[in-house]
């Protein structure tokens, strides 16, 4: 059975609170888990105590098991201490879309054509 350490969503609608559980990897994001680690309150500001609350004792265990954290939970973990900085490296997610390589192509055609 392959272990996630991951979000499960609570609140009402525009108002999200969070679970960090251990769940199988199978079951649905706010369906069945096993345990809850604890809580992550996105409406707090970034540097509030109570935005991400951890047990730490439980999350070492789990990830002791196996439990692979998803990438929200492992910056969570390595925000505590309880992981390593994995480094991150998406050098495609800052390059403009093709319409916008476009549009500056036809931008600078007319600069050079207004410059002459």
């Amino acid at each position: 059975m392959s272990m996630k350490i991951r979000l499960a969503r609570g609140g009402s609608k525009k108002r999200p609170h969070y679970a960090i559980v251990a769940a199988d990897a199978r079951m649905p994001r706010d369906g069945r888990f096993i345990e809850k680690l604890g809580t992550y309150n996105p409406l707090l500001a970034k540097d509030a105590e109570d935005r991400v609350k951890l047990n730490v004792e439980r999350v070492q265990y789990w990830l002791s098991q196996g439990a692979q954290p998803t990438d929200r939970v492992a910056r969570f973990l390595e925000a505590a201490g309880l992981k390593e900085k994995a480094v991150r490296n998406n050098p495609k997610s800052a390059q403009p879309g093709k319409k916008a390589v476009a549009r500056a192509a036809e931008k600078a055609a007319k600069a050079e054509a207004a410059a002459e």
